[in-house]
């Protein structure tokens, strides 16, 4: 479901029906209600004639609403949900995120057209973008490569233009997958140019050696959950024109495993 779409027709449909009342509707209800004052009508009836009617009423009471949250939502701040372990262990499942719309330039919302250019994605950004095989689903990815990078994963060691990013351990991690499924990884830490973030990796034996050369206009992303994302190692890279934003804070969170409201993790940035 294209929420921007729905958003924008009803814009356009409560400000038709608010713009006709005001040139139209209106004047006419005035006339009708002037007319059967002067032909010496009870009030009742003149009241009646010249009431507003229900839609226009709701038209005039959304329509400034909406317009709000289309702007917000299409040049500001949009929220998004996270829907699975893809990005574990910095986000989870359950998690509620705000994704800054305008860091990598304007976009006309429905048609996602840049207007203005104000930056671009850099090495290790939590990117939202429109999935190229389905546009209408929502990924969100840590990007990894940039255009005209060459990438090489051996060994699940990643490499940028011939620079190993460098890892180191941070401790055993344990989550649970599809309701009472245990999984063990390790958690590493991954400095990747110059932003240090926690990945997942599993005892998985490794998928051989990918190496990649990533196109102009396009970007190369990856999960953090190394083993169980499903990213550019298996349909390729993200065209720029899919971009959404970049993901930069936790609104609010849901604990998907022990059910309740999880505290701890609202307000927290994304790294």
């Amino acid at each position: 479901m294209d929420f921007a779409l729905i958003m924008f027709v009803a814009l356009v449909v409560t400000g038709a029906i608010w713009a006709a009342d005001h040139w139209w509707w209106a004047p006419a209800r005035s006339r009708r209600a002037d007319g059967l004052k002067q032909a010496g009508q009870d009030s009742s009836a003149v009241e009646q004639a010249g009431r507003q009617p229900l839609v226009v009423e709701y038209a005039r009471a959304f329509f400034p609403v909406i317009l709000l949250v289309f702007l917000l939502r299409s040049f500001l701040v949009e929220p998004f949900r996270i829907p699975s372990g893809s990005m574990m262990p910095g986000l989870l499942p359950g998690d509620f995120i705000l994704v800054n719309k305008y860091i990598y330039g304007l976009r006309l919302p429905v048609i996602n057209q840049k207007i203005i250019g104000i930056g671009e994605p850099k090495h290790g950004d939590v990117m939202v973008f429109r999935f190229p095989g389905d546009p209408s689903v929502n990924y969100i990815k840590r990007v990894i490569g940039l255009p005209g990078d060459k990438i090489v994963y051996r060994d699940k060691q990643l490499t940028i233009n011939g620079q190993a990013m460098p890892l180191s351990p941070a401790g055993d991690y344990t989550y649970t997958e599809s309701g009472d499924h245990l999984i063990f990884a390790k958690r590493l830490n991954e400095h990747l140019d110059g932003v240090d973030h926690d990945i997942l990796l599993s005892d998985l034996a490794g998928s051989g050696t990918l190496e990649f050369t990533v196109p102009e206009g396009h970007y190369f992303v990856m999960g953090d959950n190394r083993d169980r994302s499903n990213d550019s190692r298996y349909w390729g890279t993200v065209p720029e024109a899919n971009i959404v934003g970049r993901a930069f804070l936790i609104w609010f969170s849901w604990d998907t495993v022990k059910g309740g409201v999880a505290w701890n993790r609202i307000g927290n940035s994304i790294h």
